[in-house]
């Protein structure tokens, strides 16, 4: 995920919420961002 840049990640993070994408998933991202330190939600 070190590839992402912080704004393509959380573009990802919302878009899978809203999506309804497996829960597994958008908790790796999840993760990533509070890693990064990114505000989100």
């Amino acid at each position: 995920m070190d590839r992402l840049s912080d704004k393509t990640l959380l573009e990802a993070y919302n878009k899978a919420k809203k999506l309804q994408l497996d829960e597994k998933f958008i908790e790796l991202i999840k993760k990533e961002l509070e890693k990064r330190a990114i505000t989100f939600e």
